[in-house]
């Protein structure tokens, strides 16, 4: 499964959204402009017009359009409710491999900041927010069906998970080292097996 929502594109309106993610990694929020998403496109400028009336309308499209992409790819079956959360935990606490890693995340978190003013943004990151924590909390729950989890409150437990994983994700965003995350990776876990995982998910 491709974890990158552009990696094929069909027709102008992709190619457009494609073109918004490729500038905003490469110039962030505050140099991004019609024209510089224009160079992206490799087209005509007046296509952008033609669908769009502004930067902002444009971003939000593009943000929806990513949104819409990730629930397609969330597993509705869970197969191992332990390994699925710690696949979580590691993809946001892992290093990256790469600056367009960390392209994209500093985009996300100067996207993320125009929600404190703009209620469209906000509107946005509040669904985001409640599709990560409903998966979650579904990975929870097959793990209390199967008996890996111990039984628990798992709307309370996916909320503090969510909101202990945005912490992680903004604050390696926002630093200048990232030596800090493979402790707190391993704590986050140890926390998990103390209070989440049954006694024999622990033992395995």
């Amino acid at each position: 499964m491709s974890v990158d929502p552009f990696e094929t594109v069909s027709g102008t309106r992709e190619e457009i959204l494609a073109a918004t993610y490729r500038a905003l990694c490469d110039h962030g929020y505050a140099d991004l402009t019609l024209s510089v998403i224009g160079d992206e496109l490799e087209k005509s400028q007046s296509l952008i017009y033609h669908h769009y009336d502004g930067k902002d309308e444009l971003v939000l499209s593009c943000l929806e359009y990513m949104l819409d992409y990730l629930e397609s790819t969330l597993d509705e079956t869970v197969d191992d409710p332990r390994v699925t959360l710690e696949e979580a935990i590691e993809r946001i606490c892992a290093p990256a491999n790469s600056d367009p890693e960390e392209s994209v995340r500093r985009a996300f978190i100067e996207l993320r900041a125009q929600a404190a003013h703009d209620t469209a943004y906000r509107e946005h990151f509040t669904r985001s927010d409640r599709v990560f924590r409903d998966w979650l909390q579904s990975v929870i729950e097959a793990g209390i069906d199967s008996g890996t989890f111990v039984d628990c409150e798992s709307g309370r437990v996916a909320e503090v998970l969510c909101v202990t994983l945005q912490g992680i994700f903004f604050r390696r965003t926002t630093v200048t080292t990232t030596a800090w995350l493979p402790d707190t990776s391993d704590e986050l876990v140890a926390t998990l097996e103390r209070t989440l995982y049954a006694p024999e998910s622990t033992s395995k």
